[in-house]
């Protein structure tokens, strides 16, 4: 250590030098407890009013949404995609168009998938419809 800094911790020079150097212990504040609780208040209702500032902001905003979609005639984009999906569940009553079907005809019968391969087989040469039947 330098010869400075050791003198000013035994007590010699200005007195607060040994305390930035960490030689004395901090005093301990009696109303410490009390500020900090008081702080800690503090800091809780800025937040509250922050939050209370912040709704009011979003209660103005949806307001002039909803001026806007009254205006222009539009719903909520929630409205709007709950109405799709149902629309989407509901079977179309009154529709132009037939339902679609599961499975469509023809689709897994057996006879007209023999009646397939029949034709393929015309097709085919001897020697491979003799490998195929087999």
């Amino acid at each position: 250590m330098h010869f400075r800094m050791k003198r000013s911790l035994k007590g010699w020079g200005p007195p607060d030098v040994g305390k930035m150097l960490g030689g004395e212990e901090k005093e301990e504040d009696p109303d410490a407890a009390k500020k900090e609780e008081e702080r800690q208040e503090a800091l809780r209702q800025q937040e509250e009013e922050r939050k209370a500032k912040y709704a009011k902001m979003e209660a103005e905003r949806e307001s002039m949404r909803q001026g806007i979609r009254d205006k222009y005639g539009l719903k909520k984009r929630e409205e709007a995609e709950a109405e799709a999906a149902a629309a989407a569940e509901e079977p179309a009553a009154g529709s132009l168009t037939r339902p679609k079907k599961a499975v469509p005809t023809g689709c897994g019968d057996e006879e007209e998938e023999e009646s397939i391969m029949d034709t393929v087989m015309k097709y085919l040469p001897g020697p491979l419809q003799d490998m195929l039947k087999k």
